[in-house]
């Protein structure tokens, strides 16, 4: 396997797997385990609007989809970034390390990170699109 071979499988296999963080987030925890109307009930105890949660699962749904897809990769990693600090915020007060009472803001700090890196590598391998769209200076870093 050649080293442009590698690194195309590598984008895939992390394009996979936030796709994957995305739709367990959406479907798993907030539709089966916790239901729509528990999580807007979540969401209006912690301060966020309890329509945010629809919103939220959507968005977390619709991202999900299209990062597995390969569609508008850029596009969708960018879009889940203000969903992941929303996530980060509330797990701020915990402190440090997700098995700590009510979770840590690590994790969906390291999420934010890997949301940019997959919008700067682009799609990798297995895309419905090749080329997509990233705003201005994104743009220059990713060439």
């Amino acid at each position: 396997m050649s080293p442009t071979n590698t690194a195309a499988t590598g984008v895939l296999v992390l394009r996979l797997t936030l796709g994957v963080m995305f739709l367990a987030h959406s479907v798993v925890l907030k539709y089966f385990t916790f239901t729509l109307a528990g999580t807007a009930k979540f969401f209006a105890s912690i301060g966020y609007p309890a329509e945010f949660a629809y919103l939220v699962f959507a968005g977390e749904l619709a991202i999900g989809l299209a990062l597995i897809a390969g569609f508008q990769v850029r596009l969708a990693a960018l879009a889940g970034i203000p969903i992941l600090i929303g996530a980060m915020l509330v797990h701020v007060p915990n402190g440090w390390v997700f098995s700590a009472q009510g979770g840590g803001w690590e994790y969906p700090a390291f999420l934010i990170v890997v949301s940019v890196v997959q919008a700067l590598l682009g799609a990798g391998g297995f895309a419905l699109s090749k080329r997509d769209w990233l705003p201005g200076p994104l743009a220059v870093l990713a060439r």
